[in-house]
């Protein structure tokens, strides 16, 4: 089954336990926290308290991709939040590798994001055979609700076959843009979890699961 991970960036902040309490009885899907540090993207989202505090009350596994310059500290000082997934970008580190190590001591998913103009030839065949889940962005990361990037199409067709050849084992998601209009292409060019925000959450409450739902079913 596909992974649908709601982007808690575009929930109501004001009410984020009502928010997270509404998705309980959603089968087979992840908060996503898209956690920005105002300086590898401009834009500023959730700190610590905020983070331990949704981990604590989210009735579903917390997926935390970190648009941040020292993802290796957020790894030091959240890795007793309640994480379950924890991705970073493979621009903001000099060895990727050697931080997937340190990061699989205290998270149960560790994954590796790429932006729209980074080639997925700069992950190389180790990094793909150690990492759980590989982020493809289909927007430029640091704002909720723009289009979606067709180029992402090929990125995840060419993950799909390196991890067909290579034996391994990562998922692939997609956060940027996915709609009912390109999830189910989305999953035949290879996505196993697909990362909406705007398309979930802009019609309230009683919509929510069947916005998911509708991203999978076709």
């Amino acid at each position: 089954m596909t992974i649908i991970s709601p982007s808690l960036l575009a929930s109501d902040f004001l009410n984020i336990e009502s928010e997270l309490n509404s998705f309980d009885s959603v089968k087979d899907m992840w908060f996503h926290l898209d956690i920005m540090d105002g300086h590898f993207v401009p834009n500023l989202t959730f700190g610590h308290p905020i983070i331990e505090l949704i981990a604590k009350k989210a009735p579903h596994k917390c997926d935390a991709h970190f648009m941040v310059t020292n993802p290796e500290f957020h790894g030091e000082t959240l890795k007793n939040a309640g994480l379950y997934n924890f991705t970073f970008h493979v621009e903001a580190v000099m060895d990727p590798l050697s931080l997937i190590m340190d990061l699989k001591q205290n998270y149960p998913s560790v994954g590796i994001s790429i932006k729209p103009n980074t080639p997925v030839h700069k992950l190389s065949d180790e990094v793909l055979k150690a990492i759980d889940l590989v982020l493809v962005m289909s927007v430029e990361p640091g704002f909720g609700g723009q289009s979606f990037m067709p180029s992402a199409f090929d990125k995840i067709q060419e993950l799909k076959s390196r991890r067909e050849s290579l034996k391994a084992h990562f998922q692939i998601q997609v956060d940027g843009g996915v709609t009912d209009k390109n999830a189910k292409e989305l999953i035949a060019a290879g996505a196993d979890n697909l990362v909406a925000g705007s398309y979930v959450f802009k019609n309230g409450k009683d919509h929510y699961k069947a916005k998911i739902e509708s991203l999978r079913s076709f």
